[in-house]
């Protein structure tokens, strides 16, 4: 795989002309701005506060409303282990805000992705023209990205969230 520069993530995902999906893999991920979040999910009786206006939803929100506006189709797709994590049900307790704004998300648990043939690491496609992965450490937290226009890899990326995808369960369908 040629790696090359990394563009940033806003720019990426601005660039997009018809498409932009999402595969997410992992039960939990321990990303700095989401610690708060997840203590007060708990404490608030495992309720979620999705006010798209609050300092924590609205600039990915406001995001996600212009690359939607431009006819930009964004879809998450998320596999996850069953029972869910505590993390993937926090996930799971927001996701409204963010199809409310334009993304479609679906879910598929992972007894049912164990013939499909996935990348390593969760990542973005964009327009079928380049890769963005997003790598984690082995606690969650972020570590430095990668990037690549390879084809090979734009397909084996395209081929396993289109069979995810196919496999999964609308957001508005499914209870965690």
């Amino acid at each position: 795989m040629t790696r090359l520069k990394v563009p940033d993530f806003n720019e990426l995902l601005r660039s997009a002309e018809y498409s932009a999906l999402h595969l997410e893999m992992r039960d939990s991920y321990a990303v700095g701005r989401e610690v708060e979040q997840i203590a007060a999910w708990r404490e608030a009786g495992y309720q979620r506060e999705i006010d798209p206006e609050s300092d924590y939803w609205k600039p990915w929100l406001d995001l996600i409303r212009e690359v939607t506006s431009k006819g930009v189709a964004v879809r998450r797709a998320r596999i996850y282990s069953e029972p869910a994590s505590e993390y993937v049900r926090f996930e799971h307790s927001g996701t409204q805000a963010v199809v409310d704004a334009g993304e479609d998300v679906r879910w598929l648990p992972r007894s049912k992705a164990s013939g499909l043939a996935l990348p390593g690491n969760d990542f973005w496609l964009i327009d079928d023209k380049a890769v963005r992965f997003n790598l984690f450490t082995g606690e969650g937290g972020l570590a430095d990205p990668q990037y690549t226009e390879d084809q090979e890899v734009i397909s084996l990326c395209r081929t396993s969230f289109d069979q995810v995808w196919n496999l999964a369960t609308p957001h508005d369908q499914i209870t965690l």
